[in-house]
């Protein structure tokens, strides 16, 4: 039982009918020391039914309790009063498909690319000049922003907590800071209607052809469009791992695909009706990555729309996420209190001179970018899943 924690001190031994309630409602006392009061009472009486549960104390004994005044009270309590958990909470899936990167302060941070003269070289005749080759310079820019909520508490719901439910106030900050940078994550490839529109268009050929609904051969469609993109030179770029994002409402059939034994298919060229039976290849190919969020940024399409994304360690990745150099993970803090108590004694001082409260602060510094003009584009593809 969750309630034989709150109090360490109390010994097993405590656990008697008269220690259970002897000298009750002979003192009123104040609010602290009657909720730390029921406490105690609450832990002597939740070994007692352990004992009684495991044989140690015969179930007489239960009986005779359950017929004074406030065992019934205290039973009701041990069995009934519970804080339920969280929610599980989903891990950041960003990572495998989007760079990361630290800045040194808030101002904007620019990320350069230099293209040109990497295609192959010319023939060069005898005594014939060299051709000059030509660079270009390309720049994204973005910057980091500061986020954050504070939780305050009253004195007499902090006294009142019996079951310490707000000590879960910091993990609660905490775990808002990390969803708050996987949603921001997310608004980086998707919007309103589908595929963001700054990433994906049909002037960068980077939109499955028809939007196709993810399929087999959908993701055949899409595999070749990445393929086939260029560099500033016409030369082909070495795409290797390649991640799948869906919603969840297209996870099952994500997953029957990739995760199929062989793969069966008509041959090109070959007599009518012939089909090739080959082992699934895509399961080494294709790293799947589950966002819940697509379907709650993207009001139209959220739920049919699907992405690849080559590696982000390929050099030149489709979105980059920046963190604030030391401060790249969620920072917690507690109001510092700001009075004392005159003569000293009843415990430590938490609490504010003003009104007596406490409070919390999670504070998070993340940006991100769509690097367009710097070649992002060729490292992704899209489709709304709509056939259009």
């Amino acid at each position: 039982m969750d309630v034989l924690e709150l109090v360490e001190s109390i010994d097993a031994s405590e656990a008697s009918v008269a220690n259970l309630f002897g000298g009750e409602g002979r003192k009123a006392g104040d609010a602290v020391k009657r909720v730390k009061e029921h406490k105690k009472k609450l832990v002597v009486a939740g070994r007692f039914l352990q004992e009684v549960y495991s044989g140690e104390r015969p179930m007489y004994h239960l009986k005779e309790a359950m017929s004074t005044s406030d065992f019934p009270t205290l039973f009701a309590d041990i069995l009934d009063r519970q804080t339920l958990g969280f929610y599980k909470e989903i891990p950041p899936v960003w990572q495998a498909f989007i760079g990361r990167t630290v800045v040194p302060d808030f101002r904007p941070v620019r990320r350069t690319a230099l293209d040109g003269a990497e295609q192959a070289l010319p023939e060069v005749d005898e005594l014939e000049e060299y051709p000059e080759g030509k660079v270009q310079p390309t720049e994204d820019e973005f910057h980091v922003r500061k986020y954050g909520r504070r939780l305050d508490l009253s004195w007499e719901a902090w006294i009142n907590d019996d079951l310490d439910r707000f000590r879960s106030f910091p993990e609660r900050l905490a775990r808002a800071a990390r969803r708050s940078e996987m949603k921001l994550a997310t608004e980086l490839y998707i919007g309103p209607k589908g595929p963001h529109e700054e990433l994906y268009d049909a002037k960068y050929g980077n939109i499955v052809t028809k939007n196709p609904p993810l399929s087999l051969e959908g993701l055949q469609t899409a595999l070749t469009t990445l393929n086939e993109a260029v560099d500033e030179d016409g030369e082909p770029i070495a795409i290797d791992m390649v991640t799948l994002v869906v919603p969840p409402a297209l996870e099952v059939i994500a997953e029957n695909i990739l995760n199929a034994t062989q793969i069966l298919m008509t041959t090109e060229g070959g007599s009518e009706g012939q089909r090739l039976e080959a082992r699934n290849w895509m399961s080494n190919r294709f790293n799947l990555v589950v966002d819940p969020y697509l379907p709650h940024i993207a009001g139209e399409n959220g739920n049919t729309s699907w992405f690849l994304f080559a590696s982000p360690n390929t050099g030149r990745p489709a979105l980059q996420m920046g963190f604030l150099r030391g401060y790249e993970t969620p920072g917690l803090y507690e109001r510092i209190p700001n009075q004392r108590r005159v003569g000293g004694g009843g415990g430590e001082v938490v609490e504010s001179f003003e009104d007596d409260s406490r409070a919390w602060k999670v504070r998070h510094v993340a940006g991100g970018a769509r690097l367009v003009n710097t070649g992002g584009t060729k490292a992704t593809v899209a489709s709304n899943g709509t056939g259009k």
